[in-house]
């Protein structure tokens, strides 16, 4: 029943994660630019995470675990962040999500190295078929070289921050683990807003795009993936957020009215397949 949870809990998260592309585009329009929208989604998630914290009588992180939390939210976070952002400057939005969506295969591999975890034949065919998906999905374009390093680096800091969070899930809750990561996320982006200044929301509709966005692709899906890591494990938890993208062309296509092609749809349809065969064979092993 863990196990099940577990995946459930990371289903959920992916599908969190899969709104902040329409709240994102919902605030740009209320006049936010990225760095205000993501210092008013990590602060205002910090204060809610520590009033949180406190209602469950929970102590906060101490010695190398906070250390490791502040890296996770400072240089994870921040720095993921950072690179994607930049990398949609010098290269098409589908070749970096595509690239950015490498980071399964980096958490398996890492995962099998410094974790020593089995990574079956079933898994690397779930894996394969994701990545197809994805590819299909995002429909990946052209773009310079720049570009492309900087979504890897995004793909390969994304890896390290999960790598990292499975070894602290093991010493506090998610509850106690996400308001030090945002809060260090929350810093750095404060500070980034000071030297760059702040554009804030012309209207009511940005700032219910703000609220949005720290209660669905934040809370929730921060929280719940880290929930998820902790019960299935980083590998697993990696491969079931490619459900993401498909989430995200489904709202776009109902919010946004972006047409679905054919080519779309066999994408999120192979997704949908990677997701399944995953379920069931971490099911069926512990069923």
């Amino acid at each position: 029943m863990r196990r099940i949870a577990g995946i459930l809990i990371t289903l959920l998260s992916a599908a969190a994660f899969g709104t902040l592309a329409i709240f994102g585009r919902l605030a740009y329009a209320a006049g936010l630019d990225t760095f205000t929208l993501l210092f008013l989604r990590f602060t205002i998630a910090t204060v809610l995470m520590f009033a949180l914290l406190a209602l469950r009588h929970e102590p906060l992180p101490r010695g190398k675990t906070l250390l490791q939390l502040i890296g996770m939210g400072a240089i994870g976070y921040a720095g993921q962040s950072f690179c994607y952002l930049t990398a949609i400057k010098y290269a098409s939005a589908g070749l970096v999500a595509l690239l950015l969506y490498l980071y399964p295969a980096m958490v398996a591999v890492l995962s099998a190295l410094f974790l020593k975890e089995k990574i079956t034949r079933p898994k690397v065919i779930a894996l394969v078929i994701a990545l197809i998906g994805t590819a299909l999905t995002v429909r990946p374009g052209s773009g310079q070289w720049q570009g492309m390093f900087l979504a890897l680096l995004a793909a390969a800091i994304y890896s390290i921050y999960i790598l990292v969070g499975s070894g602290v899930m093991k010493q506090v809750s998610a509850f106690q683990s996400t308001p030090v990561i945002f809060a260090s996320a929350g810093l750095v982006y404060g500070a980034l807003v000071a030297f760059n200044g702040a554009h804030w929301p012309v209207d009511a509709a940005g700032w219910w795009a703000v609220a949005g966005t720290v209660l669905v692709p934040t809370l929730i899906a921060v929280t719940a993936f880290l929930i998820g890591i902790q019960y299935i494990g980083p590998t697993d938890a990696s491969m079931l957020s490619t459900l993401e993208p498909v989430v995200t062309v489904i709202l776009a296509a109902l919010f946004f009215s972006e047409r679905l092609d054919a080519w779309t749809l066999f994408g999120g349809g192979l997704i949908l397949t990677a997701v399944i065969l995953l379920t069931r064979l971490e099911t069926g092993q512990k069923g």
